[in-house]
């Protein structure tokens, strides 16, 4: 066999190349190293220089691999394929931890027997996310190199601008945390599905933009599952007609501020933290009233708590998680794309869903575990065809075509997760 047509086969069938031309092994793939090398290269120094090609050439795949890993990206300078994916692990699992705990906490809070005030609650981290963002400002001003946060003034004619998304964002994180503490947090997954199936019907009223049919085909899952959820917790005695109405009001309210935000983000400047400031600003001052009104100062005055810290340790940690969930959000927006934002709040939901029924020794059927298995896959299925929508949409632009989207809707849109 002429030198420069040899090739050995590795077992399992796989290709050694020894600096040689193709040679075709028997049935099966299989050999012994030292066979294939005495079969094809024969002995002596030429068996010995296939073995160091071969030697070489595997090293050569291994360095590659190696160089790979810690050579710097093109995008990214000084930023290696290791330590990108050591940053991406880190800001998903930031965003997983943060958005379970304060979903769990939030609901320790509004399922307090002895506190019935969820609107106080709702206020007060409001008003934790307010003080922050002033506290973030100022460190920001004392320690720039260290802390980046914008700098803004608060201005009494961009509050009155943003006052109607305001209006919605209140009504959004009060029927969600009503939602969640009358639902609870096993069945809050499936309460507060149907934000993608108004997200669908409001752009179709208000933006007069149509829907494909394999997008309204997965809003079809999606109502199925939820409406299968309803069926089966009722049948399990334990479901919430005031919280699955909550929980629909909670996902009108979260595809409404959506709309909203697009409107007055240029009265911010496109600044999403100095949105979230006003938004909480506002949000305190119409809180107040709705404090009062429904009767909530009688609660807490008679609640035997009111003055332990560690009650308003917990509260304050719930608004600040509440804060480091928009951080967090957008973390991973930017480290990822907003297509594997959404796979991985489906795939956080579904470990949420999981989480709860073992904390709380639940027992469910087949059925029920199906419900929320037809909520995550329609929502992960209607998102990935609106990003192969948008994809085809900024391939083939259309003269005079402004295609207007909502961001998908979900769990994730609202501040309470």
């Amino acid at each position: 066999m002429p030198w420069s047509t040899c090739k050995v086969m590795l077992p399992g069938g796989r290709a050694g190349r020894t600096g040689h031309g193709p040679r075709p092994g028997p049935p099966g793939g299989r050999f012994r190293l030292t066979s294939s090398l005495s079969s094809c290269c024969g002995s002596g120094s030429r068996q010995a220089a296939c073995r160091l090609s071969l030697t070489n050439g595997i090293q050569l795949k291994r360095s590659n691999i190696l160089k790979m890993a810690f050579t710097p990206e093109p995008g990214a300078p000084g930023e290696t394929f290791l330590l990108r994916s050591m940053k991406i692990a880190a800001v998903v699992s930031s965003y997983w931890f943060i958005s379970i705990t304060m979903v769990f906490l939030n609901n320790h809070l509004l399922d307090n027997k002895d506190l019935d005030a969820p609107l106080f609650i709702t206020f007060y981290q409001c008003l934790v996310t307010v003080g922050l963002c002033l506290l973030l400002q100022l460190l920001s001003s004392r320690c720039p190199t260290l802390i980046d946060f914008p700098s803004f003034k608060f201005d009494l004619k961009t509050s009155r601008e943003v006052l109607p998304l305001s209006i919605v964002f209140i009504s959004m994180i009060t029927f969600n945390n009503l939602c969640l503490k009358n639902l609870g947090v096993a069945f809050y997954t499936v309460g507060r599905s149907l934000s993608t199936v108004f997200n669908v019907l409001l752009s179709y009223l208000i933006l007069k933009q149509t829907t494909s049919v394999r997008a309204l085909l997965c809003c079809g899952v999606i109502l199925g599952g939820f409406w299968l959820g309803v069926d089966q917790e009722g049948l399990g005695g334990s479901l919430s007609w005031t919280g699955v109405f909550f929980g629909v009001l909670a996902s009108a309210c979260v595809s409404l501020n959506a709309i909203y935000t697009k409107k007055v983000m240029a009265a911010v400047e496109g600044n999403i933290w100095k949105l979230s400031f006003y938004n909480n600003v506002n949000a305190c001052v119409l809180f107040v009233p709705l404090v009062l009104v429904f009767g909530e100062l009688g609660h807490l005055a008679r609640f035997s708590r009111l003055l332990e810290p560690s009650f308003w340790a917990m509260m304050t940690l719930g608004g600040v998680f509440g804060f480091a969930i928009g951080y967090v959000t957008g973390l991973q927006i930017k480290y990822t794309s907003p297509l594997t934002h959404n796979v991985s709040g489906t795939a956080k939901a579904c470990a949420q869903t999981l989480i709860a029924v073992v904390y709380y020794h639940s027992s469910k059927g087949l059925l029920w575990w199906t419900s929320n298995l037809m909520v995550l896959g329609g929502s992960s299925a209607y998102t990935w065809v609106k990003s192969l929508e948008m994809k085809k949409v900024q391939q083939v632009p259309k003269d005079g075509d402004k295609e207007k989207l909502l961001p998908l809707g979900g769990a994730e849109s609202s501040s309470a997760v």
